[in-house]
């Protein structure tokens, strides 16, 4: 059980040790590997600013900060074997998350219990609609949430600061490799427009990628993200690296209703 900051440190000690067995003299791997590792970090910090705006005590927020730790330690094994972060063309990288966490062992720390949650939300926090609440653990779904609202939080970031500075230098891993061409699909248009989380297996161009991530505000749980994404201004900065159309004024003015609703109801969650 985490009831101190020693398996806290010892967690993030074993990451680190972990993290650098990937690093590489080859810039485009050691940029990848880098860029995972300090997006991992910023999402505990995320995870803990929505947790201590939920009130949680300091063992569910210590919980919380290792299955953000976690969550994506799967990205560095996919990565070294398939040179992508495309877990369409390689592996689910939630579940090479899950084989690692099992061939080490290095949550044996934690209760059964425990590990049963951390398992559980790693493994939810890239699928598409987490579960009905009748048939999943209301802990579980607690923190999948948490895990799903703080891992956005900071995709965005990386994205927003990616996208406004790609002139200078391009990342094609946080691309996906996908083309580069003003179209993108209608059917992404649509789904914003009708209140979806779209399908990342339709994804054809690099537009479609910013439609899709603009998409996700509709599997937002906590208000306290939501007022991170309006003061963030995550929606403006991903609508002005898209074409200037029609469908995309529209989908700037319909999320921007959205956003706005969500916020001044407050959703019954702080």
């Amino acid at each position: 059980m985490i009831e101190n900051n020693v398996d806290t440190a010892f967690f993030h000690s074993w990451f680190q040790t972990y993290v650098k067995g990937f690093y590489s003299e080859d810039p485009k791997i050691q940029e990848n590997i880098q860029l995972k590792e300090e997006h991992t970090l910023r999402v505990c910090k995320e995870i803990l600013r929505l947790g201590k705006a939920l009130n949680l005590n300091k063992n569910a927020l210590r919980l919380a900060d290792t299955i953000a730790l976690f969550h994506d330690i799967g990205r560095f094994e996919q990565f070294k074997t398939y040179g992508t972060f495309n877990d369409r063309v390689s592996e689910n990288h939630a579940t090479l998350g899950l084989k690692v966490l099992e061939e080490t062992n290095v949550l044996s720390r934690l209760t059964k219990t425990q590990r049963s949650i951390a398992y559980t939300a790693i493994g939810y926090h890239n699928v598409r609609k987490l579960p009905d609440p009748a048939d999943e653990n209301p802990d579980c779904l607690l923190y999948s949430k948490l895990l799903r609202d703080a891992d956005k939080l900071d995709i965005w970031l990386v994205v927003t600061t990616y996208y406004g500075e790609r002139h200078k230098h391009r990342n094609p891993a946080l691309e996906l490799e996908l083309p580069d061409i003003p179209e993108y699909s209608l059917c992404f248009v649509e789904d914003i427009l009708n209140n979806r989380v779209s399908n990342s297996y339709e994804l054809k161009t690099f537009n479609d990628m910013k439609l899709l991530q603009l998409g996700w505000i509709f599997d937002i749980n906590f208000t306290q993200t939501f007022l991170q994404i309006q003061q963030r201004r995550i929606i403006e900065t991903i609508i002005a690296d898209l074409p200037d159309t029609e469908d995309i004024r529209k989908i700037q003015n319909h999320l921007k209703e959205y956003l706005n609703k969500k916020v001044s109801e407050k959703i019954g969650n702080p």
